[in-house]
C-alpha cells in the first residue's frame, strides 16, 4: 500500500468506514448522488465553443493556431518553435506517436519528460471554453511530467473535446473512466507567480508559454 492509500485507509478508520478501500455499496450510493446532485448557476456562453475557448485561452497568455486536420499539427508546432526560435527536440505523450512529428523536423521521444527536454507536447483529456483551460489526465500513454517539466509547453487540442464548462468535463471523465485518473490537472496558460511585490512572473512553477493548437 502506498503513501495515498495508507491516508485515505486512516481516513476510513477515523470515520468508522470499515476497510481501506469503499464497498461496492459506498461506490453505488456515490455515483447515485453524484447523478443527483444539482449543479449550482452556470454562465450562458455562446454556442461557438472553440471560439470562446481560443480568445480565453489567450486571454491567459497561452498563444493558439487552429488547423484542420491532424497531419498538419505537426507542421503547426514546428513553425511555433521557428517563429520563437526555441528547441525542435523534447518528448511528446506516447498516444501522439502516430504523428509524423519527424517528417516536420522536429525530435520528439515519446516517454516522460526529463529536465533536458525543451519541448514536450501533448494531447487532452478536454478543453474548457469558459476559461480557456487545458484539462489533462494521467496515464500511462499520458504522463504529467510532459506538460509540467519542458519550458514549452505544445498542447494539441480536438474541437470535438472542447466543452463548455468545468462541470461539463468532470461529467465526461466519470462517463468515460468510471474511476478516476490518479492525477487530474488543469491547465491555464503559463506557469506564474506574483509573490514577489506583486509582480507576475511567467515559468516560476512549470512552462514559460503553452501553445494551443485546435484541430477541427
Amino acid at each position: 500500500m502506498g503513501t495515498r492509500e495508507e491516508i485515505l485507509a486512516r481516513i476510513r478508520r477515523r470515520q468508522r468506514r470499515g476497510g481501506a478501500v469503499p464497498s461496492a455499496a459506498e461506490i453505488a450510493d456515490r455515483d447515485v448522488y453524484l447523478r443527483r446532485h444539482p449543479r449550482g448557476s452556470l454562465p450562458e456562453l455562446p454556442d461557438d465553443l472553440v471560439t470562446l475557448f481560443l480568445e480565453r485561452a489567450e486571454e491567459s497568455s497561452s498563444t493558439t493556431e487552429r488547423v484542420a486536420t491532424a497531419s498538419e499539427v505537426p507542421g503547426a508546432v514546428a513553425r511555433f518553435l521557428d517563429a520563437h526560435q526555441l528547441p525542435k527536440s523534447g518528448c511528446v505523450w506516447p498516444s501522439l506517436s502516430a504523428y509524423d512529428w519527424a517528417g516536420a523536423g522536429l525530435a520528439l521521444a515519446a516517454r516522460e519528460a526529463n529536465g533536458d527536454d525543451g519541448i514536450g507536447v501533448t494531447g487532452v483529456f478536454c478543453a474548457l471554453a469558459e476559461t480557456g483551460t487545458l484539462m489533462l489526465v494521467s496515464g500511462p500513454d499520458t504522463p504529467a511530467t510532459v506538460s509540467l517539466l519542458p519550458e514549452t509547453h505544445v498542447a494539441v487540442v480536438l474541437a470535438e473535446r472542447i466543452v463548455a464548462v468545468m462541470e461539463d468535463g468532470w461529467d465526461l471523465a466519470r462517463a468515460e473512466f468510471g474511476q478516476l485518473p490518479r492525477a487530474v490537472n488543469f491547465i491555464s496558460g503559463p506557469s506564474r507567480t506574483a509573490d514577489i511585490e506583486q509582480t507576475i512572473v511567467l515559468g516560476a512553477h512549470g512552462p514559460y508559454r503553452v501553445h494551443i493548437v485546435v484541430v477541427g
